[in-house]
């Protein structure tokens, strides 16, 4: 089994930063892409950040300029740093990675719990 754990999301003013983190566990093969995605109330779960296992960043025009992802591959950890943060940014943030778990034949597509995040004066 594998599983993905995230932390760090929060209540921040706008203009604030929060740090994103997750790290996944388990019976662990290989990791392929890793990203975060969120979801508003009310809204559909979009992509925010991906990051491919060899360091390749694909980022939402929304959040360009403002959020940085990265991963530490030798912790299986993808983090989102997220500065200048506006109140549209609030939304349920979901980690995801592809991943093949040990003697598996195929990756499968992971998502953690989510990690709420709120910005509001």
């Amino acid at each position: 089994q594998v599983q993905l754990v995230e932390s760090g999301g929060g209540l921040v003013q706008p203009g604030g930063s929060l740090t994103l983190s997750c790290a996944a566990s388990g019976s662990i093969g290989s990791i392929y892409g890793m990203g975060w995605y969120r979801q508003a109330a009310g809204k559909q779960r979009e992509l925010v950040a991906m990051t491919t296992s060899g360091g390749n960043t694909n980022y939402a025009d929304s959040v360009k300029g403002r959020f940085t992802i990265s991963r530490d591959n030798a912790k299986n950890t993808v983090y989102l740093q997220m500065n200048s943060l506006k109140p549209e940014d609030t939304a349920v943030y979901y980690c995801n990675a592809n991943i093949l778990e040990r003697f598996g034949v195929r990756p499968y597509g992971y998502w953690g719990q989510g990690t709420p995040v709120t910005v509001s004066p």
